[in-house]
């Protein structure tokens, strides 16, 4: 114990400190020179310097060192932060999807995550825990720095800040998409916090925003048919594995054998998270025009103005997000989660027991949006144990070692995803009326697929296995012998490049007959006038950015022509 308290003291000796807590800032500012490849080598140097310098500064700006690292305790925590992030992702700064992340992620979500995420956060604690308890207790005592060591350190830093400046307008006048605050770290991560506030607080005025908003909508099918149509959104599905799409396993044995079900092989997602991703499949938004999002209402709006009964059944916690928001516009709504106990697994089989009431409740039309929670990690937890058909599936950890037990769980998912949607079909079967579903997923997911190990979503920049996603319509046999055009502008269509975000809601009205000015027949697939367009992805800063400029790795592009997928 005595040797301890000495050590102590020797940490907390003010000099040392100083020097540590610089040191333990700039970890971030090293790491990035390293990992940021896209960026020249003078940014990445005047990401090194620049900043360090200022850390350099602030520190004597202050005799308590111990002190003046709590008051920096914003910048601690976003270095820790990054730290996570290059260790899940290898590259790039916190963006603002990750900040919104934190707002919009379920706890239970968090916890599963970090549990599996152990040697980051373990390495995390063992870097900036120490530090700052070091500075508590610097400061505690009272420890100060001389005068003479402040002013000679704030020279050095003064020097540093000014070859920093030099440089970064070098970077200016040399680089003409350079700028500070996205080029640069922390100053992109500010700026980017900044960013991420206000879209929370449009987000928070999407009821005032939209109030007056309509569609304006009308229905051209006969009044008197019974129609029924259902809107699946699953999570985190790559089309990679799934049967359907060629897959080497059989994943999708009971929707291999339906009847009336098309397949859409080069589908993409324009957002890989999913608080993007949905709200563009439930509205006309997309990456080209997101910011309509905020001022117009949702899917299920143009339906109810259309005369049509509306449901929005979920299997994921509600978090005041648009995607509640335009969930909530429905009749009937429900987050099946909300009411169960913290932390349990519901099945999304659990979704088709409401769809059964609704069906049961004889409205002549019909129109239903299904969130489901699919593949969503840890996949496990996504399915019971007697749809555990590919082992062994028993280690969840986020490791590349553990690659074979988490493909053969993710893919137990997507089999289990088979059952749901042929389920669902069967309901609307029995039904004998007018039926038509869509699913698609909101994105999809890396499981250490190649050398660069990556692993989840939601990473700055997307991988293939993130973007190309399942789409499939199903037709009841009676619409297809009524609506022959529409079934034959779906099979006419099938193989064509589709930007799903920006598809669907055309999509689904255009199956519904639902007229409004908001349709645009020629992003639909149900109809011969579709289109084949430029598609965008939909980056941090909500702008558009087409395929080949989103820096995509090369291992992503030969997956893309690997798998006949269209690229740029």
């Amino acid at each position: 114990m005595k040797h301890f308290k000495e050590f102590i003291q020797w940490c907390c000796e003010p000099q040392r400190l100083f020097v540590l807590f610089i040191v333990v800032l700039a970890i971030p500012n090293v790491a990035l020179f390293f990992t940021e490849q896209q960026m020249t080598l003078l940014a990445r140097i005047c990401n090194v310097i620049l900043p360090v310098s200022v850390y350099w500064l602030i520190m004597t700006l202050g005799r308590k060192p111990g002190k003046t690292i709590w008051i920096l305790f914003p910048f601690v925590f976003f270095a820790a932060f990054q730290l996570v992030l290059l260790y899940l992702f290898g590259r790039s700064i916190i963006a603002v999807d990750m900040f919104l992340n934190l707002t919009t992620t379920n706890s239970g979500e968090v916890m599963e995550l970090l549990d599996n995420l152990l040697p980051a956060v373990i390495g995390v604690f063992v870097v900036y825990i120490p530090a700052l308890v070091l500075g508590g207790f610097s400061w505690a005592r009272g420890n100060q720095l001389e005068y003479s060591f402040i002013r000679s350190q704030r020279k050095y830093a003064l020097a540093g800040i000014v070859a920093g400046v030099l440089l970064t307008v070098i970077c200016y006048a040399t680089q003409r998409d350079y700028q500070v605050k996205i080029e640069m770290y922390p100053a992109n991560v500010c700026y980017n916090l900044v960013l991420a506030a206000e879209r929370a607080g449009e987000t928070a005025g999407y009821a005032e925003t939209s109030r007056d908003f309509t569609f304006n909508a009308s229905a051209a099918h006969d009044k008197d048919s019974r129609e029924v149509y259902v809107l699946v959104i699953g999570e985190t599905a790559r089309a990679c594995n799934f049967g359907l799409y060629g897959y080497e396993r059989n994943t999708t044995p009971l929707l291999d054998k339906m009847e009336g079900l098309v397949t859409f092989t080069d589908v993409l997602t324009q957002s890989n998270t999913t608080h993007k991703s949905v709200p563009m499949l439930l509205s006309a938004a997309s990456a080209e025009d997101y910011d309509c999002l905020y001022r117009q209402k949702g899917i299920i709006t143009a339906f109810k103005e259309a005369g049509f009964h509306t449901a929005f059944f979920s299997n994921q916690l509600p978090n005041h997000s648009f995607i509640d928001f335009l969930g909530m516009e429905a009749d009937d709504w429900k987050f099946i989660k909300k009411d169960t106990p913290k932390g349990a697994n519901i099945s999304d089989d659990e979704l088709l027991f409401l769809v059964e009431e609704e069906l049961k409740a004889g409205h002549q039309k019909l129109f239903i949006v299904l969130h489901a929670y699919g593949s969503h990690f840890n996949y496990k937890e996504r399915y019971p144990e007697s749809m555990s058909v590919f082992k062994p599936d028993n280690l969840t950890d986020a490791k590349y070692e553990n690659k074979e037990y988490l493909m053969n769980a993710y893919d137990n998912t997507i089999r289990y995803t088979d059952g749901f949607l042929a389920s669902l079909i069967t309901l609307l079967q029995k039904m004998n009326s007018f039926s038509a579903m869509l699913y698609t997923s909101d994105h999809g997911e890396d499981i250490f697929d190649d050398n660069r190990k990556l692993f989840l979503h939601a990473s700055p920049v997307p991988s293939y296995y993130q973007l190309h996603v399942p789409f499939l319509i199903w037709l009841s046999k009676a619409y297809r012998e009524e609506n022959v055009e529409v079934h034959e502008a779906i099979l006419q269509n099938r193989e064509k490049p589709v930007a799903g975000n920006a598809s669907v809601f055309h999509t689904m009205l255009n199956l519904a007959g639902v007229q409004t000015p908001y349709r645009a027949d020629s992003l639909s697939v149900a109809n011969r006038q579709y289109l084949i367009r430029p598609r965008y992805y939909l980056n941090d800063h909500n702008l558009p950015k087409s395929l080949d400029k989103i820096g995509l790795k090369k291992e992503d592009i030969e997956q893309f022509r690997r798998n006949n997928l269209v690229y740029p």
